[in-house]
Parts: C-alpha cells; sequence; structure tokens
C-alpha cells in the first residue's frame, strides 16, 4: 500500500489477531459490538466489557481474512487483552496472537474511503481504515514492517490525539477496575455496541441502561486555556465532584480533554484542579 504524505507510527498502538475456525463465534461472543455483520475487508469499532457492563478496551475491529480478524488497538497492550481472553477459548478453535511484524501508522488529510467502513488495501499490502470526521480525512493504517518506511513524528501523533477527543473518541487504558459503561462513553456515537446481537459479557446491563433510559452520565468535550492533568477530575461551580476526565490533549495553547459528567449538569464555572474548562460541539463522522 502506498504510504500518503505524513504518515508516521502512533504511540501506544498495538495488533492482536483472532484467527481459526470458530475465531467469529468467538468474537462475537465476547465483544460488545455484531461481528457477524463483518465481510472480509469492513471493520467497525467494538469493545470487550466486564460482566457488570464497564468497558475495558475499545478498539477497531477489521475482518482481514474469512477466519481472520484484526483488532487494532489504540491504549491496550494485546499481550494483556490476549492474556484475558485467552481464559474464555476453551474449545474453540481460534489462536489469539500478536502480528509483530506489523505496525500501525497514522496518516493525515487523506481523501475518505467509501463507503467509510470498507478498508483499503489487502492482506498482503496492508490496511487503511478511513477514521476521518467533521474535523477533516485520516486514514488508520496497518502496514508490514519490512518494506514500510515511516520515521516518528511527535507532531502527528499529537494531531491524531487531539482529532479523537474532537470527535468523541475516549482513549482509555485497559483496565478493568474502570467503572464508564458504552453509555457513559457516547459510545452510540461511534455505533460501538450493539443491543440486539445477544449474548456478551455485560450485554443485559448494557441493553437494560438503554431500553429503560437509564444513562445519567454522558461524554462532554472540554477546553481550558491552561494545561489539564491527566486524572483530573471536574468540579461544578460550587465545587461539587462531577466526574473524572477520561483522557487529554495538551499543548502550547491549553488542553482538550474529554470527561464522563451527569447528562443534566449546568456547564458554567465548571473546573479541573483550578483550571477553567468550557464545554465544546463534539464534532461528528467517526461512526462506522
Amino acid at each position: 500500500m502506498p504510504n500518503p504524505l505524513r504518515s508516521a507510527p502512533l504511540n501506544g498502538f498495538d495488533l492482536l489477531a483472532l484467527e481459526g475456525p470458530d475465531a467469529l463465534a468467538f468474537a462475537q461472543a465476547q465483544f460488545c459490538n455484531d461481528v457477524r455483520a463483518l465481510e472480509v475487508g469492513q471493520w467497525q469499532w467494538s469493545a470487550w466489557l466486564t460482566p457488570k457492563g464497564r468497558v475495558q478496551a475499545l478498539f477497531a475491529l477489521l475482518r482481514t481474512g474469512e477466519d481472520a480478524l484484526w483488532l487494532v488497538l489504540p491504549d491496550a497492550p494485546a499481550a494483556a487483552l490476549a492474556e484475558g481472553l485467552q481464559r474464555f477459548v476453551f474449545r474453540s478453535k481460534v489462536v489469539l496472537r500478536q502480528p509483530t511484524d506489523w505496525m500501525v501508522c497514522g496518516a493525515m488529510d487523506t481523501p475518505p474511503l467509501e463507503p467509510p467502513h470498507r478498508a483499503g488495501g489487502d492482506a498482503r499490502a496492508g490496511w487503511q481504515l478511513d477514521c476521518g470526521g467533521e474535523g477533516g480525512g485520516r486514514g488508520l493504517q496497518v502496514l508490514p514492517r519490512e518494506g514500510t518506511a515511516v520515521e516518528a513524528d511527535a507532531g502527528l501523533d499529537a494531531a491524531w490525539r487531539l482529532f479523537d477527543i474532537r470527535h468523541g473518541l475516549p482513549r482509555i487504558a485497559f483496565d478493568a477496575e474502570h467503572g464508564w459503561t458504552p453509555q457513559m462513553l457516547s459510545l452510540d456515537r461511534l455505533g460501538a455496541y450493539s443491543v440486539k446481537k445477544g449474548c456478551y459479557p455485560g450485554q443485559e446491563i448494557v441493553a437494560r441502561t438503554h431500553f429503560l433510559g437509564q444513562a445519567k452520565r454522558g461524554l462532554v468535550r472540554l477546553r481550558s486555556a491552561q494545561q489539564l492533568p491527566t486524572q483530573g477530575k471536574v468540579v461544578d461551580a460550587d465545587g461539587n465532584a462531577l466526574g473524572p476526565l477520561v483522557c487529554v490533549a495538551n499543548d502550547a495553547g491549553g488542553s482538550e480533554a474529554l470527561a464522563v459528567i451527569p447528562l443534566l449538569t449546568p456547564h458554567a464555572g465548571m473546573q479541573v484542579d483550578g483550571a477553567s474548562v468550557e464545554p465544546m460541539p463534539v464534532l461528528g463522522g467517526l461512526r462506522r
């Protein structure tokens, strides 16, 4: 696959492959989106949840073959996720492996792909996923290490993370102690979960919240003229705790962040560790 202008490896990204006759059935039973809807060369946002319906890992799920799926992981180490999933393999004919001879790169200002859920490329030359939105075009690339000439680019990496935040794509570390459901992270905006596909870990809680309309917290984008701490807490004008920051992107002009706070919160006067923050509209276009 030819590399578009300004393509570079993305920090913190990893790959995990699920391969074998039962790969799709295994993924269908474990992940919260409808894997069987994918044709070869198509992708979707998906997640792996705890039995209590909390998001452990959010990723792009690409079907690379009839019996093969690749997870493009922004924040979860493939080895840790594989270890967690391996406990549920039992007698399923599926192999979890890390394709270390491949890498994940990003390219900004790429033309859109149509339809956007179909990846460009193939299993030999590499894949490009259309991760663009209202803020412009960009491509998430899965490329073979051999023969691919790319160099680290801190500016592109920072721009990629900022783009994610502006479009409401939460960047969360792999951690079973997270207390966020898909609804709290507003993953419906990405089309990242299903309430109709059947059983998966946490499905009952996700479906009950959806059909009873009980989601009281959601994702909000915040902007500050100061740099925000990655573990900051949002408080209202009276100092009452509202919720934690999910992820932060800092630059010379300040910070942008995503936070999970009550949906009916008055936004005036909010702060994070003494820094004033103001809500910003979340850009669309990342739904796949």
